[in-house]
């Protein structure tokens, strides 16, 4: 695979402290001007009342967006910062002020049930089991339908991890990515999304925590976004600033191999189209 070298180099999904992040957010920015960094996007959770994880957290939303806005004062000139939030589809904040917005689904529905599937693979076993029979694309097709609601819930400039639901399927083959069944499912929801959401993020979260060796989409849903002419946005989905730019290089090469010419960065002008 053809070597490249990001330039500018720009991460917009990106936690800290203020939700499941290992730093504080002046942390992150250090660390970004210090690896040469052109701009950083914070990206915390949206709060969700389902989650047995923000019930201990609380919600601050509020000091949040004070402590980013603070730090685009404090280190203006030196580097760019935006403040972005990263929705589950179910949690109905407000998603007015900010830069950008990704929308993602990590809890899929069932009755009055959050079903929070991003898990251990054997929890991931038994949520196939428990609520979809063991049949696990019965289990694909509950989260690409969810997925393919996303605009119904906000205007969001990023769809988050599109295959999040492939985490595990190294490890444990929980379903076929190449079967005409499964790849049928996602490529309905990247129909419904498209001229909806106009990016998406290769995301290489999985490989930083070492679920997988290779980003988020799949190779073949990659070149089927390409197809559909959505913009790709390459991602850390950072937890931990020393993985804030994590094969970020590797990234951008599989694009290439998949026909992209470009990815995208957040500007002060918008979204806007840089070489790869």
């Amino acid at each position: 695979m053809e070597e490249i070298k990001i330039k500018p180099i720009q991460n917009l999904h990106t936690h800290t402290k203020f939700c499941d992040g290992l730093d504080t957010p002046e942390e992150i920015v250090l660390f970004a001007i210090e690896k040469g960094f052109s701009s950083i996007g914070f990206s915390g959770h949206s709060f969700t009342h389902y989650s047995k994880a923000f019930a201990k957290i609380g919600d601050h939303t509020k000091e949040y967006k004070k402590c980013v806005a603070d730090l685009k004062e404090k280190y203006k000139g030196q580097i760019e910062i935006y403040l972005g939030l990263e929705v589950d589809m179910y949690s109905n904040p407000d998603m007015s002020n900010y830069d950008y917005l990704i929308g993602s689904v990590h809890y899929l529905r069932d009755g009055d049930k959050y079903i929070d599937f991003d898990k251990s693979v054997d929890d991931v076993e038994n949520i196939i089991n428990d609520f979809y029979g063991a049949d696990a694309i019965k289990y694909a097709k509950a989260y690409y339908s969810a997925l393919a609601q996303l605009p119904d819930y906000g205007d969001f400039d990023i769809i988050g991890h599109f295959d999040l639901i492939t985490k595990h399927c190294e490890t444990r083959k929980f379903f076929d990515v190449e079967s005409k069944e499964y790849l049928s499912t996602a490529l309905d929801a990247m129909e419904a999304l498209r001229g909806k959401i106009p990016f998406f993020e290769i995301n290489t979260g999985a490989m930083a925590r070492g679920y997988r060796t290779t980003p988020y989409p799949d190779f073949l849903l990659l070149k089927e976004l390409k197809r559909l002419g959505f913009g790709a946005v390459i991602s850390s989905d950072c937890h931990n600033k020393m993985k804030l730019d994590y094969k970020f290089d590797e990234a951008a090469a599989l694009l290439k191999e998949c026909g992209f010419k470009e990815r995208y960065i957040l500007t002060k002008n918008g979204f806007e189209a840089v070489s790869l």
